[in-house]
């Protein structure tokens, strides 16, 4: 009887360590692919528009793909560090919060326990269900600490290493994607050949990125794929008229 207990206890440890080591990886893989999508799309469509508009500016190939690598690194870095200080950012607002709720537990904590048994009732717990929950968290003020910082203001503990993870991640996708506009320039000498090729495999580019996009972020793919490509079409056309607007007055 005692060994049948001790199974069933023993099965229940390893899924719960299963399920929490499934719940991690997905919320890490969530964070990356986000961090991908925003290098990427920022990465093909500001390079583009900013060598269209060169384009129409009648410039050389050469002074395109200068001025386009130059941006790429300039973008490469803005967009990593802001990736870098958003990511810092959540993790002092975590360490804020959870000092305040630290110091509330040790100050009131009759309040903070009212609002535990508050939290478990949101979900049907009926009060004499989770008055032992609540007794044995009180029992335990790291697990209380815990159930308060997930449950009363919806923040899990970030990754230390999340930050400079975040702006690698980001400033390398942005790379990736900024040099696939300028691709043609660098094979290209005659700049009004090379920006219908730069269109052509950007815009295939961005199809394939936002059919990508849409299938990870669980929208619908070919939506996302034309809204992606259709942005990127809008900003380039608009840099290049603007180019060849200011070039007629000049």
């Amino acid at each position: 009887m005692g060994s049948d207990h001790d199974n069933g206890y023993g099965d229940l440890e390893k899924q719960m360590l299963v399920l929490h080591e499934h719940e991690e990886k997905h919320f890490m893989s969530s964070e990356i692919v986000r961090d991908v999508i925003l290098g990427v799309s920022d990465g093909l469509t500001v390079p583009f528009a900013l060598a269209a508009g060169l384009s129409g500016a009648d410039v050389s190939s050469s002074i395109i793909l200068i001025a386009g690598i130059a941006e790429v690194a300039a973008g490469a870095i803005s967009m990593g560090l802001g990736g870098y200080l958003a990511a810092k950012s959540e993790e002092d607002h975590y360490k804020k919060e959870l000092k305040r709720e630290q110091d509330e537990i040790i100050a009131v904590p009759d309040i903070e326990a009212a609002e535990v048994a508050e939290i478990l009732s949101q979900y049907g717990v009926e009060a004499h269900e989770y008055g032992p929950v609540v007794n044995a968290l009180r029992r335990n003020p790291q697990a209380w600490l815990d159930f308060m910082m997930k449950f009363e203001l919806g923040l899990d503990k970030p990754d230390p290493m999340r930050a400079l993870q975040s702006a690698m991640t980001i400033a390398f996708s942005y790379v990736c994607g900024g040099l696939v506009p300028l691709l043609p320039y660098m094979l290209i000498p005659v700049a009004t050949k090379a920006v219908l090729a730069s269109v052509v495999v950007t815009i295939v580019a961005l199809l394939i990125f936002g059919f990508a996009k849409g299938h990870f972020t669980g929208t619908q793919p070919f939506k996302s794929a034309f809204q992606t490509a259709l942005i990127g079409a809008i900003a380039s056309a608009a840099a290049y008229s603007i180019a060849k607007l200011f070039q007629s007055y000049h």
